[in-house]
């Protein structure tokens, strides 16, 4: 049973990453590979706790 809850983790973590990266241009962050990267990666940190942050992954995940 736990080992369904992590694969579904992984997945939406995995997604997240994804979208995030193919829409970083959408967002108001500076270019570059290390913020790419990072950003990328602490997604669901920053989501839940930078305001800022969660408008621009919003802006990502839309494309607008």
């Amino acid at each position: 049973m736990w080992g369904f809850f992590s694969l579904i983790a992984i997945v939406v973590y995995g997604a997240g990453i994804w979208k995030f990266w193919k829409g970083y241009q959408q967002t108001n962050f500076q270019p570059g590979l290390t913020n790419r990267v990072a950003l990328s990666l602490l997604w669901p940190v920053l989501l839940i706790t930078n305001k800022s942050y969660r408008q621009n992954f919003q802006k990502a995940l839309k494309g607008r």
